[in-house]
């Protein structure tokens, strides 16, 4: 199962409150999510991780006419927090990936006591590469709401790689 762990940061004292740390503060931080990342890695459940820049930097985009892009700047001033980074990981179950969600969330801040960051966690519905598109079968899910159809798009699954996988170019099942 694939999730997405991303990773809140308030805004603080604007972009990236970590660089008014002390550097011991800093090297901290990072050799933690150093740590961290090389158990993710080295246990085969790491599949990307990736830091944000700063929101100054951020943009929004829109289509206008012609598909012409109309750019604005962002996040908006009334976002308390912003997008910092995000990791995709493949595990077994949901509760691990709650688990790694639970211990990024424990990253110290500035005085060595753990952050408590917000890390919001999305299963991967689907990825796109090169090549077909796959479609995670999931009979367990979070226990939140009604659960969903174990094949979302109701197509034929098989095996590929020890996981249930959409057969490529199958057409949807009737219900």
């Amino acid at each position: 199962m694939k999730f997405m762990l991303m990773m809140h940061a308030a805004h603080g004292r604007g972009d990236w409150d970590v660089f008014h740390w002390t550097p011991e503060a800093r090297a901290a931080h990072q050799a933690y999510w150093e740590e961290l990342n090389g158990e993710l890695r080295s246990a085969g459940e790491l599949v990307r991780v990736d830091g944000l820049s700063a929101p100054a930097q951020t943009r929004v985009v829109r289509s206008g006419e012609s598909t012409q892009p109309i750019i604005s700047d962002g996040p908006f001033p009334e976002s308390k927090e912003f997008l910092a980074g995000y990791w995709i990981i493949d595990v077994a179950s949901p509760e691990r990936a709650y688990a790694i969600a639970a211990r990024a969330s424990a990253a110290p801040g500035p005085n060595g006591e753990p952050l408590s960051m917000p890390i919001e966690i999305r299963e991967v519905m689907f990825s796109v590469t090169c090549g077909p598109v796959f479609v995670s079968r999931n009979a367990r899910r979070p226990p939140v709401g009604k659960s969903a159809s174990p094949n979302l798009l109701g197509r034929p699954t098989e095996k590929k790689l020890g996981r249930d996988v959409e057969k490529a170019g199958s057409a949807p099942t009737p219900s």
